[in-house]
């Protein structure tokens, strides 16, 4: 019984890190396509459903690439990004002849 109990917990461990490593693989995603997106439509205006569709499948994108990362390898793609959106935002905010 002793033995059923600690296998039961190591099943909940792995599959709710998983699950939460799955949510946040989706979120992040989601946050790329959306900026894919919002950039798509203010550059070429197109309407909501290429907006819905280029979220959707840049998530589902990210989702199949990042399918063998573990939480470092995203955590660190996560910087990245964020530091990359920095150096953009400091760009157009110092940009000349703006």
């Amino acid at each position: 019984m002793g033995q059923f109990i600690e296998n039961l917990q190591y099943k909940i461990k792995t599959s709710s890190g998983s699950i939460l490593l799955a949510s946040y693989r989706v979120f992040v995603g989601f946050v790329i396509g959306l900026t894919i997106s919002l950039v798509g439509q203010i550059m070429i205006g197109y309407g909501t459903f290429s907006f819905l569709l280029v979220i959707v499948s840049m998530t589902v994108a990210f989702y199949k690439v990042t399918r063998a990362w573990k939480w470092a390898h995203i955590l660190v793609f996560s910087l990245v990004c964020v530091l990359l959106v920095m150096l953009l935002r400091m760009y157009i905010l110092i940009a000349p002849g703006a």
